[in-house]
């Protein structure tokens, strides 16, 4: 058994029992009380009576919540010494930002014009500013390097901004290379790895993609710059996302318009007579669909609390695992910024997650939050149990959504899906292969069940996301999403049940269910009608993906047959089109090398001929 020692007198079994959880909730705010008497009696008022809280007290109540959360949370799980180590990651970086927004943007650059910065040496300049602000007279060509240097620059400007009559001579300095590193190409191709001298771009709506264009074989094309390119090797995740410091520069780009009621990201764009406003593609703005608290996560999170910003995130996104970076941006595209770049909230989101899953009992952390969260002021706990049994069918992302919400509302959730379901280690799921309840252990580190994605066992759990959605996405979130519904006692599911074969509707009520959800149809090919369009070498791109996915085929060792041939023409330009150009290409050089090397091995045990 691992060594979590819960404090409070609390068990670990007892965060996953409704009694347990609201004696920790009534821990919580004994923590508050003896804190800060008026933010206890604040929480206390409006849990009392939610439908009298206006939006904005509410986003304050939330905002001023988080940090207590944060040092509870800590308390807790026996980790206060990593969480304010964490915190103190933040606060190192935050003059990065406060010099970006206030001395970079709104003093050098509007000093100083681009004419004027293109006729400066910014290389002379870097070494004068070099030992005034104890760097090197040359930045290195790191993100870690390059983010070093620039925060000795942001620590010194704030430190001569403090007096600047006695720091006038650097500080006229400091202004013409931020100036220069801004608005030249060289500058910006000396810092194209950092943060500090980036400034939003405005936007181009007939130019949103920096293409190029050019002629192969007599065919003539777009593709990006070279300096885009981005190398790709087998099936490996391609995106990590952003670091922390990528993280904090958006989180601290977006002006919290909650604080106006402006907050677009999360309620949309909305037109004099009430309507959601269109942008100039006819893609309508209407903001996050689960109106998630945006400005008030990127507020505190900007703040150094990433667990007050998890829970501020599952509030109305509980299974935020399955969202953020590369999943879904409605928000940014009705983020207030309509002129320049959107503040890239997918980012933020997912990188406050992985910061907590970083952590100790960080998965244990991001569990709890979402059964018990004293920021959602409506209902901070689960609902006592309903006696209905719901049985969903699909276990892809509306399945496994809905079986966290229902059980949450006290409701019994039996799911089955079409695919066979790996078991998960007993120890850490709580149910055996056949099914059976077992006790199961905290998990201290998540990452430890990681697995590379080109390496990885489909496990059959998570419908499209897992054999739709490619390498742009960490699927090992599919096994946190998992074990979040796993261990409920209130959920149990079922592979390789073919709903309308296996079971129907008339067996599935003779079971005793009261509902069934329908969570299917995603899966589904959709076939064209057209002439010849299940004709040899046509494929549905959606059919291809799960082929690729489903029979393990891009996987050295595998013996899937799926062969593709060269060039492939993808008809149609949405998401599931992009994932099926970038997997062909991918895979066809897999394929080869396959074919290769098994030529090779038969050849030399059987001959060439």
């Amino acid at each position: 058994m691992t060594d979590l020692a819960l404090q409070y007198g609390l068990a670990f079994a007892e965060l996953y029992d409704r009694g347990g959880l609201i004696r920790l909730d009534r821990e919580f705010v004994a923590h508050l009380a003896a804190g800060d008497v008026a933010l206890h009696d604040r929480l206390v008022t409006a849990r009392a009576d939610p439908a009298a809280l206006d939006k904005k007290a509410e986003s304050d109540l939330i905002v001023d919540l988080a940090p207590h959360l944060e040092d509870f949370l800590g308390r807790l799980f026996g980790i206060e010494t990593e969480v304010r180590e964490l915190q103190a990651r933040h606060e190192a970086l935050a003059p990065l930002y406060s010099v970006k927004r206030l001395f970079v943007q709104r003093r050098a650059v509007r000093e100083v014009k681009e004419p004027e910065a293109a006729a400066f040496d910014g290389d002379a300049l870097r070494r004068t500013l070099a030992p005034l602000i104890g760097a090197l007279a040359e930045i290195p060509d790191t993100r870690a390097g390059v983010l070093a240097w620039e925060r000795r620059y942001a620590e010194a400007v704030s430190a001569w901004l403090a007096d600047e009559p006695a720091n006038a001579a650097p500080l006229r300095t400091a202004i013409e290379y931020a100036a220069w590193a801004v608005q030249t190409a060289e500058g910006r191709a000396a810092h194209h790895r950092g943060l500090l001298f980036k400034a939003p771009h405005r936007l181009d709506m007939e130019h949103l993609v920096p293409v190029e264009t050019t002629e192969r074989g007599g065919v003539t094309m777009l593709r990006l710059p070279e300096h885009e390119w981005r190398a790709r090797q087998g099936f490996a995740l391609t995106d990590a996302g952003a670091d922390l410091a990528g993280a904090l520069d958006q989180a601290n780009y977006c002006i919290w318009c909650h604080n106006q009621g402006k907050d677009s990201c999360a309620h949309g764009l909305v037109e004099k007579d009430g309507s959601f406003k269109k942008s100039q593609f006819g893609v309508t703005l209407a903001g996050c669909p689960l109106d998630e608290k945006i400005s008030e996560l990127n507020l505190v999170k900007s703040r150094g609390y990433s667990l007050g910003a998890l829970a501020i995130v599952a509030v109305d996104n509980p299974l935020c695992a399955a969202t953020g970076h590369r999943i879904c941006n409605d928000c940014m595209k009705a983020c207030i910024y309509q002129k320049q770049e959107p503040v890239d909230i997918p980012q933020v989101e997912t990188r406050t997650l992985k910061d907590v899953l970083a952590l100790p009992w960080g998965f244990e952390i991001y569990s709890l939050l979402t059964r018990w969260n004293p920021l959602d002021i409506r209902r901070p706990l689960p609902k006592p149990a309903s006696g209905y049994k719901v049985l969903i069918v699909g276990l892809g992302p509306a399945g496994f959504t809905l079986a966290h919400h229902l059980m949450n509302d006290g409701h019994f959730v039996a799911a089955v899906d079409g695919l066979k379901i790996e078991p998960l280690p007993p120890e850490f799921s709580g149910v055996t292969a056949l099914g059976e309840r077992v006790p199961f252990e905290p998990i201290r580190d998540i990452t430890s069940l990681n697995e590379g994605l080109g390496a990885r066992v489909m496990a059959g759990f998570g419908g499209v996301a897992e054999y739709g959605i490619t390498v742009r996405w960490n699927k090992n979130f599919l096994k946190i999403i998992r074990l979040l519904l796993e261990r409920r006692v209130a959920f149990s599911m079922y592979g390789g049940v073919r709903f309308g074969g296996t079971m129907t509707i008339d067996s599935a009520m003779a079971l005793g269910f009261d509902h069934i959800a329908m969570c299917a149809g995603a899966g589904r090919p959709t076939v064209i009608p057209m002439t010849n369009g299940l004709a040899p070498g046509v494929r549905q791109a959606s059919d291809f993906l799960m082929a690729l996915q489903l029979t393990g085929a891009a996987k050295t060792e595998s013996i899937a047959n799926l062969t593709v041939r060269l060039p492939v023409v993808v008809i149609g330009g949405g998401l599931t089109a992009i994932d099926t150009a970038t997997e062909a290409l991918a895979y066809y050089s897999v394929q080869v090398e396959k074919f290769l090397l098994r030529y090779e091995i038969l050849a030399a045990e059987r001959g060439a001929a």
